[in-house]
């Protein structure tokens, strides 16, 4: 019986790890990437603003390989200021830019 609630047990956590890591894998798929609103990115948490900028980049380059995360990091800084500052909140991230502080776009 033991042996039982102990396999029970492992069965279960097993299943929660698989839980969680396919989590990411759905928030990566449903992403959108650059047409994220900058409103929607500064209300995500930073791994999911790592997630989106990720595909960003990606989308940008047209490659499908992880870009560096030096390239992430200060992309995802970039951004967070650019969003800020947007004259219009539902700028998508890929048209974030200094103009879009005087320019409603």
């Amino acid at each position: 019986m033991k042996t039982m609630r102990w396999t029970a047990g492992v069965a279960a956590a097993a299943f929660a790890v698989t839980l969680m890591s396919g989590c990411s894998e759905i928030k990566t798929a449903v992403n959108q990437g650059g047409d994220t609103k900058c409103t929607d990115y500064l209300k995500q948490d930073a791994n999911d603003q790592r997630i989106t900028i990720t595909k960003f980049i990606k989308q940008q380059t047209g490659n499908q390989n992880e870009p560096s995360g030096t390239n992430v990091d200060l992309s995802m800084a970039s951004v967070q200021a650019l969003c800020q500052v947007q004259s219009n909140a539902d700028t998508p991230i890929k048209n974030a830019d200094i103009a879009g502080i005087f320019i409603k776009k």
